[in-house]
Protein backbone atom coordinates (compact mmCIF):
# COMPACT_ATOMS: atom_id res chain seq x y z
CA UNK A 1 0.00 0.00 0.00
CA UNK A 2 1.23 3.65 -0.86
CA UNK A 3 2.53 5.70 1.88
CA UNK A 4 -0.10 8.52 0.40
CA UNK A 5 -3.09 6.01 1.17
CA UNK A 6 -1.99 5.48 4.67
CA UNK A 7 -1.82 9.11 5.38
CA UNK A 8 -5.43 9.57 3.86
CA UNK A 9 -7.17 6.64 5.69
CA UNK A 10 -8.14 7.00 9.36
CA UNK A 11 -7.35 4.22 11.66
CA UNK A 12 -10.60 3.58 12.94
CA UNK A 13 -10.57 -0.08 13.25
CA UNK A 14 -8.49 -0.17 16.17
CA UNK A 15 -9.23 3.25 17.56
CA UNK A 16 -12.34 2.47 18.99
CA UNK A 17 -14.14 4.90 16.92
CA UNK A 18 -17.12 3.80 15.27
CA UNK A 19 -18.91 0.07 15.36
CA UNK A 20 -19.62 0.44 11.65
CA UNK A 21 -16.58 -0.64 10.07
CA UNK A 22 -15.52 -3.51 7.92
CA UNK A 23 -14.33 -7.06 8.98
CA UNK A 24 -11.46 -9.21 7.84
CA UNK A 25 -12.98 -11.84 5.69
CA UNK A 26 -11.48 -14.40 7.31
CA UNK A 27 -13.81 -13.48 10.26
CA UNK A 28 -17.12 -13.63 8.10
CA UNK A 29 -16.18 -16.92 7.32
CA UNK A 30 -17.86 -17.56 4.21
CA UNK A 31 -19.07 -20.89 3.00
CA UNK A 32 -20.52 -20.37 -1.03
CA UNK A 33 -18.97 -16.69 -1.78
CA UNK A 34 -15.18 -15.82 -1.78
CA UNK A 35 -14.66 -12.38 -0.18
CA UNK A 36 -11.74 -10.13 -0.81
CA UNK A 37 -11.09 -7.01 0.02
CA UNK A 38 -7.87 -4.47 -0.52
CA UNK A 39 -6.48 -1.72 -2.47
CA UNK A 40 -10.13 0.36 -2.05
CA UNK A 41 -11.98 -2.53 -3.86
CA UNK A 42 -14.01 -5.61 -2.39
CA UNK A 43 -15.02 -8.44 -4.61
CA UNK A 44 -17.52 -11.11 -3.91
CA UNK A 45 -17.12 -14.20 -5.87
CA UNK A 46 -20.24 -16.69 -6.51
CA UNK A 47 -18.37 -19.91 -5.46
CA UNK A 48 -20.58 -22.68 -6.52
CA UNK A 49 -19.41 -23.65 -10.16
CA UNK A 50 -20.69 -27.07 -9.86
CA UNK A 51 -24.15 -25.91 -9.95
CA UNK A 52 -23.25 -22.58 -12.44
CA UNK A 53 -23.11 -20.38 -9.22
CA UNK A 54 -26.29 -20.26 -9.04
CA UNK A 55 -28.41 -18.77 -5.81
CA UNK A 56 -29.84 -21.16 -2.64
CA UNK A 57 -31.04 -19.49 0.58
CA UNK A 58 -27.32 -19.90 2.44
CA UNK A 59 -25.79 -17.85 -0.60
CA UNK A 60 -28.55 -15.16 -0.16
CA UNK A 61 -27.31 -14.98 3.57
CA UNK A 62 -23.57 -14.73 3.04
CA UNK A 63 -24.33 -12.36 -0.23
CA UNK A 64 -26.19 -10.02 2.43
CA UNK A 65 -23.63 -10.05 5.09
CA UNK A 66 -20.80 -9.77 2.49
CA UNK A 67 -23.26 -6.37 1.08
CA UNK A 68 -23.15 -5.02 4.42
CA UNK A 69 -19.45 -5.29 5.13
CA UNK A 70 -18.57 -3.57 1.81
CA UNK A 71 -21.25 -0.89 2.67
CA UNK A 72 -19.25 -0.31 6.09
CA UNK A 73 -16.16 -0.72 5.10
CA UNK A 74 -14.54 2.91 4.13
CA UNK A 75 -11.55 1.33 3.02
CA UNK A 76 -13.83 0.17 0.61
CA UNK A 77 -14.48 2.34 -2.80
CA UNK A 78 -16.13 -0.07 -5.45
CA UNK A 79 -17.66 -3.66 -4.98
CA UNK A 80 -17.04 -5.96 -7.73
CA UNK A 81 -19.31 -9.11 -8.25
CA UNK A 82 -18.29 -12.08 -10.09
CA UNK A 83 -18.42 -16.00 -10.14
CA UNK A 84 -15.93 -19.08 -10.17
CA UNK A 85 -15.08 -20.45 -12.90
CA UNK A 86 -15.55 -19.51 -16.77
CA UNK A 87 -18.79 -21.50 -17.48
CA UNK A 88 -21.74 -19.37 -15.36
CA UNK A 89 -21.43 -16.10 -13.80
CA UNK A 90 -24.56 -16.66 -12.47
CA UNK A 91 -27.93 -18.90 -13.56
CA UNK A 92 -30.50 -17.35 -10.65
CA UNK A 93 -32.06 -19.50 -7.94
CA UNK A 94 -31.26 -22.61 -6.99
CA UNK A 95 -34.06 -24.66 -8.96
CA UNK A 96 -32.74 -27.99 -6.64
CA UNK A 97 -33.99 -26.03 -3.51
CA UNK A 98 -37.20 -24.56 -5.61
CA UNK A 99 -38.41 -28.38 -6.07
CA UNK A 100 -37.10 -29.71 -3.15
CA UNK A 101 -38.74 -27.23 -0.55
CA UNK A 102 -41.23 -25.68 -2.08
CA UNK A 103 -43.42 -27.01 -4.28
CA UNK A 104 -45.20 -29.11 -1.96
CA UNK A 105 -44.55 -26.24 0.74
CA UNK A 106 -45.29 -22.61 -1.03
CA UNK A 107 -45.38 -20.75 2.11
CA UNK A 108 -41.39 -21.54 2.64
CA UNK A 109 -40.93 -19.68 -1.05
CA UNK A 110 -42.62 -16.85 0.13
CA UNK A 111 -39.87 -16.54 2.93
CA UNK A 112 -37.26 -17.50 0.58
CA UNK A 113 -38.48 -14.83 -1.70
CA UNK A 114 -38.28 -12.32 0.88
CA UNK A 115 -34.09 -12.99 1.51
CA UNK A 116 -33.66 -12.85 -2.37
CA UNK A 117 -35.86 -9.35 -2.44
CA UNK A 118 -33.96 -7.80 0.61
CA UNK A 119 -30.45 -9.10 -1.06
CA UNK A 120 -30.64 -7.40 -4.46
CA UNK A 121 -32.05 -4.63 -2.41
CA UNK A 122 -29.34 -4.28 -0.20
CA UNK A 123 -26.87 -5.00 -3.62
CA UNK A 124 -28.75 -1.89 -5.54
CA UNK A 125 -28.72 0.37 -2.15
CA UNK A 126 -24.91 -0.16 -0.93
CA UNK A 127 -24.32 3.57 -1.77
CA UNK A 128 -21.04 2.56 -3.59
CA UNK A 129 -20.78 1.77 -7.29
CA UNK A 130 -20.73 -1.75 -8.16
CA UNK A 131 -19.41 -3.69 -11.15
CA UNK A 132 -21.05 -6.81 -12.78
CA UNK A 133 -17.47 -8.69 -13.94
CA UNK A 134 -19.24 -11.13 -16.93
CA UNK A 135 -17.15 -14.26 -16.43
CA UNK A 136 -19.74 -16.84 -18.23
CA UNK A 137 -23.14 -17.16 -19.07
CA UNK A 138 -25.47 -14.87 -17.68
CA UNK A 139 -28.86 -16.39 -17.37
CA UNK A 140 -32.01 -15.28 -15.40
CA UNK A 141 -31.48 -14.32 -11.80
CA UNK A 142 -28.48 -13.62 -12.52
CA UNK A 143 -29.24 -11.04 -15.42
CA UNK A 144 -30.94 -9.56 -12.82
CA UNK A 145 -28.35 -9.62 -10.18
CA UNK A 146 -25.47 -8.44 -12.64
CA UNK A 147 -28.53 -5.17 -13.68
CA UNK A 148 -29.00 -4.30 -9.87
CA UNK A 149 -25.11 -3.65 -10.49
CA UNK A 150 -24.26 -0.36 -11.95
CA UNK A 151 -22.09 -1.30 -14.50
CA UNK A 152 -20.59 -4.78 -16.40
CA UNK A 153 -17.77 -5.78 -17.96
CA UNK A 154 -18.09 -8.99 -20.23
CA UNK A 155 -15.62 -11.73 -21.65
CA UNK A 156 -16.67 -12.17 -25.38
CA UNK A 157 -17.53 -15.76 -25.31
CA UNK A 158 -20.76 -15.90 -23.06
CA UNK A 159 -24.47 -15.40 -23.50
CA UNK A 160 -27.67 -13.58 -21.34
CA UNK A 161 -30.98 -15.84 -21.38
CA UNK A 162 -33.91 -15.56 -19.41
CA UNK A 163 -36.04 -19.09 -19.28
CA UNK A 164 -38.96 -18.09 -16.81
CA UNK A 165 -41.82 -18.72 -19.39
CA UNK A 166 -40.20 -21.93 -20.69
CA UNK A 167 -39.50 -23.56 -17.29
CA UNK A 168 -42.35 -22.30 -14.18
CA UNK A 169 -41.28 -18.85 -13.71
CA UNK A 170 -41.71 -15.08 -14.27
CA UNK A 171 -38.58 -12.74 -14.59
CA UNK A 172 -40.07 -10.45 -12.63
CA UNK A 173 -37.22 -10.00 -9.76
CA UNK A 174 -35.66 -6.72 -12.14
CA UNK A 175 -36.08 -8.40 -15.76
CA UNK A 176 -39.43 -7.41 -16.49
CA UNK A 177 -38.89 -3.98 -14.37
CA UNK A 178 -35.57 -3.15 -15.82
CA UNK A 179 -35.02 -4.59 -19.32
CA UNK A 180 -37.68 -2.51 -20.74
CA UNK A 181 -35.54 0.58 -19.14
CA UNK A 182 -32.35 -0.39 -20.46
CA UNK A 183 -32.47 -2.07 -23.71
CA UNK A 184 -36.36 -0.96 -24.90
CA UNK A 185 -39.59 -2.37 -24.31
CA UNK A 186 -39.34 -4.49 -27.48
CA UNK A 187 -36.26 -5.94 -27.25
CA UNK A 188 -37.04 -6.89 -23.71
CA UNK A 189 -39.98 -8.56 -24.57
CA UNK A 190 -37.81 -11.21 -27.17
CA UNK A 191 -35.72 -11.67 -24.26
CA UNK A 192 -38.47 -12.41 -22.12
CA UNK A 193 -40.95 -13.93 -23.81
CA UNK A 194 -38.85 -15.83 -26.39
CA UNK A 195 -36.19 -17.35 -24.04
CA UNK A 196 -33.33 -17.27 -26.60
CA UNK A 197 -29.69 -16.91 -25.94
CA UNK A 198 -28.56 -13.24 -26.49
CA UNK A 199 -24.52 -13.36 -27.29
CA UNK A 200 -22.93 -10.55 -25.73
CA UNK A 201 -21.97 -8.70 -28.64
CA UNK A 202 -25.67 -7.90 -29.20
CA UNK A 203 -25.92 -7.58 -25.35
CA UNK A 204 -23.85 -5.21 -25.54
CA UNK A 205 -24.98 -3.56 -28.83
CA UNK A 206 -28.04 -3.46 -26.96
CA UNK A 207 -26.85 -2.00 -23.78
CA UNK A 208 -27.06 -4.25 -21.26
CA UNK A 209 -23.60 -4.05 -21.11
CA UNK A 210 -20.77 -1.54 -20.81
CA UNK A 211 -17.75 -3.63 -22.40
CA UNK A 212 -16.80 -6.61 -24.14
CA UNK A 213 -13.49 -7.78 -23.77
CA UNK A 214 -11.71 -11.03 -25.00
CA UNK A 215 -11.41 -13.45 -21.94
CA UNK A 216 -7.88 -12.53 -21.07
CA UNK A 217 -8.52 -9.09 -20.96
CA UNK A 218 -11.28 -9.36 -18.36
CA UNK A 219 -9.60 -8.69 -15.10
CA UNK A 220 -7.47 -5.48 -16.31
CA UNK A 221 -11.03 -4.15 -18.11
CA UNK A 222 -12.73 -4.55 -14.53
CA UNK A 223 -9.52 -2.94 -12.84
CA UNK A 224 -9.25 0.14 -15.09
CA UNK A 225 -13.09 0.69 -14.45
CA UNK A 226 -12.80 0.36 -10.78
CA UNK A 227 -9.87 2.31 -10.67
CA UNK A 228 -11.73 5.16 -12.05
CA UNK A 229 -14.31 4.85 -9.80
CA UNK A 230 -12.03 4.92 -6.83
CA UNK A 231 -10.79 8.08 -8.46
CA UNK A 232 -14.08 10.23 -7.53
CA UNK A 233 -15.81 11.81 -4.74
CA UNK A 234 -17.60 9.63 -2.50
CA UNK A 235 -20.10 11.53 -1.66
CA UNK A 236 -21.68 12.70 -4.83
CA UNK A 237 -20.60 9.62 -6.22
CA UNK A 238 -23.27 8.01 -3.80
CA UNK A 239 -25.86 10.56 -4.29
CA UNK A 240 -25.49 10.15 -7.99
CA UNK A 241 -26.21 6.47 -8.00
CA UNK A 242 -29.23 7.21 -5.43
CA UNK A 243 -30.96 9.67 -8.31
CA UNK A 244 -30.36 7.24 -10.99
CA UNK A 245 -31.60 4.56 -9.18
CA UNK A 246 -34.98 6.49 -9.42
CA UNK A 247 -36.94 4.69 -12.09
CA UNK A 248 -35.37 1.37 -11.01
CA UNK A 249 -36.76 1.50 -7.08
CA UNK A 250 -39.78 2.83 -8.28
CA UNK A 251 -40.54 -0.38 -10.94
CA UNK A 252 -39.12 -2.63 -8.54
CA UNK A 253 -41.33 -1.64 -5.21
CA UNK A 254 -44.23 -1.49 -7.22
CA UNK A 255 -44.22 -5.32 -8.54
CA UNK A 256 -42.37 -7.03 -6.54
CA UNK A 257 -44.60 -7.80 -3.89
CA UNK A 258 -47.09 -9.01 -5.79
CA UNK A 259 -44.29 -11.29 -7.51
CA UNK A 260 -43.34 -12.92 -4.55
CA UNK A 261 -47.19 -13.73 -3.75
CA UNK A 262 -48.01 -14.72 -7.55
CA UNK A 263 -45.15 -17.40 -7.47
CA UNK A 264 -46.31 -18.64 -3.85
CA UNK A 265 -49.66 -19.05 -4.49
CA UNK A 266 -48.54 -20.55 -8.19
CA UNK A 267 -46.39 -23.35 -6.60
CA UNK A 268 -48.77 -25.72 -6.81
CA UNK A 269 -50.02 -24.86 -10.73
CA UNK A 270 -49.72 -27.45 -13.11
CA UNK A 271 -47.44 -25.76 -15.34
CA UNK A 272 -45.14 -24.50 -12.55
CA UNK A 273 -44.73 -27.87 -11.74
CA UNK A 274 -44.25 -29.07 -14.64
CA UNK A 275 -41.61 -26.39 -15.20
CA UNK A 276 -39.38 -27.23 -12.10
CA UNK A 277 -39.55 -31.03 -12.27
CA UNK A 278 -38.49 -30.93 -15.78
CA UNK A 279 -35.66 -28.66 -15.42
CA UNK A 280 -34.20 -30.76 -12.60
CA UNK A 281 -35.06 -34.18 -14.92
CA UNK A 282 -33.22 -32.53 -17.42
CA UNK A 283 -35.59 -33.35 -20.05
CA UNK A 284 -38.38 -31.15 -22.27
CA UNK A 285 -41.35 -30.11 -21.75
CA UNK A 286 -44.23 -31.14 -23.94
CA UNK A 287 -46.39 -27.82 -24.28
CA UNK A 288 -48.82 -28.72 -26.62
CA UNK A 289 -49.40 -31.76 -24.38
CA UNK A 290 -49.46 -29.34 -21.29
CA UNK A 291 -51.63 -26.66 -23.13
CA UNK A 292 -54.33 -29.50 -24.00
CA UNK A 293 -54.29 -31.01 -20.55
CA UNK A 294 -54.96 -27.23 -18.79
CA UNK A 295 -57.58 -26.48 -21.45
CA UNK A 296 -60.92 -26.32 -20.82
CA UNK A 297 -61.95 -27.34 -24.48
CA UNK A 298 -60.49 -30.60 -23.16
CA UNK A 299 -62.62 -30.81 -20.31
CA UNK A 300 -65.97 -30.45 -22.18
CA UNK A 301 -64.49 -33.24 -24.47
CA UNK A 302 -64.21 -35.76 -21.57
CA UNK A 303 -67.37 -35.26 -20.00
Amino acid sequence: MAETDKTLRPEKRDSGFSKYIGKSPKELDFKNILYTKGNWRATITLNRPEVYNCLNLETLHELQAAFQDAAWDDEVAVLIITGAGNKAFCTGADMKEWKEEFLETPNDFYKWMGVFMETFERLRNLGKPTIARLNGMVVGGGNELQMSCDLAVAADDIHIGHAGTSRGSVAAAGATQWLPLIIGDRRAREVLLLNEKIPIKKAFEWGLVNQVVSRRKLDKAVDVMAEKLVNKLPECTRYTKQQLNFWRDFSWTMTIGHLRDWLTVHSSAMEIQEGIKAFNEKREIDYKALRRKMSNTDKNKST
